[in-house]
């Protein structure tokens, strides 16, 4: 325990010294890489963390997102990066959990509460015959009482502009106390740094040092992934039914009988399904053959899609409701089960009219992250929708949806982020510049790896006429030459920053971009 608890703090000052190196006035790239090769390395070596497959394979996807980081560079593939982490995280410090959701929040737990697990390693800590345990135990006093304070010191700075104004004064105060300190110590250190080193430190502790609760782990070992049929019991009443019964009354008490809910699930099936297929048969014959775009166009494809996304997203729930219990085992079901696959079938047809709305939109107007977002969100529908056809038929538990959708998302997350989205957007709207409205202000807005491809193509930043909502062809007021301008400020813009940072903030794409400019350090 002693030795452990020694490696486990040295390792988390290592790496807020590490950290501080690594990101201190830097951009993310190759310095995440590094810092991730060191915390797997550490977590690795912990005596704690078992070396099964479940390590492995979730190390290895953290290592690759943050491969990703440094080959594409984008939003997408940082959000990939943190939350690979949180999952490796929370797997290898909670080996028995089997869902990427819980992993995630037993990772988030831990980080928040890194400074009593830090405290807690610290009491353990002992050289020789010497230990800091008795010195820790007036830090206790201390440190709790002092992270108190400092919490509603900004509750109270928020609610007051007058007490904020003092905080920061005090704060400032603070702040040139140890800058003067530091100063006359190390030149070269200021306070800021020393601040950033303190973050790395507990942002290295939270990720490498295990929260010592298992909570999380106990009550997720208790969820089934196979529904079993279980006896209700009128004197079987739990906290949270007796805080509803203050509010609903007798209610609670008459619940629906068994028959009273087929009846009512066969009913409501029954009538969705009609609705949905009149819904269906309108979508078949004016959208799926022959659509022309007429009046408000953008508007009627904009909203049909939201309204279609959320109805599919309702479906889901529903059909879950219904088959989360007993009703699975009633006798008399198939029929309840027959209207429920046909309402999913016609939920998976509704995606397809969902898809081709966008397409339609991405044939007029071209792509943007939205139209992209519409797509993968209508593929999420019909993974979700057969894995609710899976739990219907196989009669398996919410628990087992909510293990296998995260997996898949987890999974789709990481398979996204190997498409470099900024360059694959403005090819494909400067090749289609043609036939589609082109928003040269959007593709302005996009990051500096599509600098090179749009300056090979300066010439189509015109802004190409677009529909109003009224139906009335207008232009937009930018020319090509304020565009042009717009670029050569971006290219500045780039030339700057690039020169600004060192090799730690190295990327491909930046690379690419400097090569093709000529742009030396």
């Amino acid at each position: 325990m002693k030795n452990k608890s020694n490696f486990l703090i040295l390792s988390a000052i290592i790496g807020g010294l590490l950290f501080s190196l690594l990101f201190w006035q830097e951009r993310l790239a190759l310095n995440l890489l590094i810092y991730s090769i060191y915390l797997i390395g550490i977590t690795y070596l912990n005596p704690d963390v078992v070396k099964g497959k479940k390590l492995y394979i979730f190390a290895f996807a953290h290592l690759f997102s943050a491969v990703l980081v440094v080959v594409n560079n984008s939003a997408l593939t940082q959000v990939s990066y943190y939350i690979s982490l949180l999952v490796c995280v929370g797997f290898s410090h909670h080996q028995k959990l089997r869902t990427v959701f819980m992993a995630i929040m037993a990772a988030i737990l831990q980080m928040f509460t890194a400074p009593f697990n830090v405290l807690r390693n610290l009491s353990a800590i002992s050289v020789g015959n010497f230990n800091l345990k008795p010195a820790f135990k007036i830090v206790k006093y201390v440190f709790i009482p002092a992270v108190i304070v400092v919490v509603f010191a900004c509750l109270y700075s928020a609610a007051s502009s007058v007490f904020a104004h003092y905080a920061e004064a005090a704060l400032i105060n603070i702040g040139d106390f140890f800058e003067h300190v530091f100063g006359f110590i190390f030149e070269d250190l200021s306070f800021g740094r020393f601040m950033h080193f303190c973050f790395g430190l507990a942002v290295t502790a939270g990720l490498l040092i295990a929260f010592f609760d298992k909570s999380l782990q106990e009550i997720e070992i208790k969820c089934k992934e196979q529904l079993v049929r279980i006896r209700n019991r009128a004197n079987q009443k739990t906290l949270w039914f007796e805080a509803a019964k203050v509010f609903s009354g007798s209610l609670l008490t008459k619940k629906l009988a068994l028959k009273t809910e087929f009846i009512i699930g066969l009913i409501s099936f029954a009538a969705l399904n009609l609705l949905l297929l009149f819904l269906n048969l309108i979508d078949i014959t004016t959208l799926w053959f022959g659509y022309k775009p007429v009046g408000n166009f953008s508007a009627d494809l904009h909203d049909g899609t939201n309204s279609l996304i959320f109805s599919i997203a309702l479906a889901m729930a529903i059909i879950i409701y219904f088959f989360r219990g007993n009703l699975n085992f009633y006798s008399k079901n198939k029929t309840l089960q027959l209207l429920a696959f046909a309402w999913m079938i016609q939920n998976a047809i509704l995606v397809i009219s969902v898809l081709i709305r966008a397409g339609y939109y991405i044939e007029f107007y071209g792509l943007t992250y939205k139209r992209i977002g519409v797509c993968i969100f209508s593929l999420l529908c019909i993974i979700g929708l057969a894995s609710v056809y899976i739990k219907v038929a196989k009669q398996k538990t919410f628990f087992y949806l909510v293990k296998v959708n995260g997996t898949i998302w987890f999974v789709l997350l990481l398979a996204f982020s190997i498409i470099n989205w900024d360059i694959f957007i403005v090819k494909y709207n400067l090749s289609h510049a043609e036939s589609i409205s082109v928003d040269a202000d959007y593709l302005l807005s996009l990051s500096d790896k599509t600098l090179p491809v749009l300056d090979k193509n300066r010439m189509k930043l015109q802004h190409t006429e677009s529909r109003s909502d009224y139906g009335m062809e207008i232009a937009k007021p930018a020319t090509l030459l304020a565009n042009q301008s717009k670029l050569n400020q971006r290219i500045g813009f780039f030339k700057e920053r690039y020169q600004q940072v060192t090799w730690v903030s190295w990327n491909l794409q930046d690379w690419n971009t400097a090569q093709y400019f000529n742009i030396n350090k």
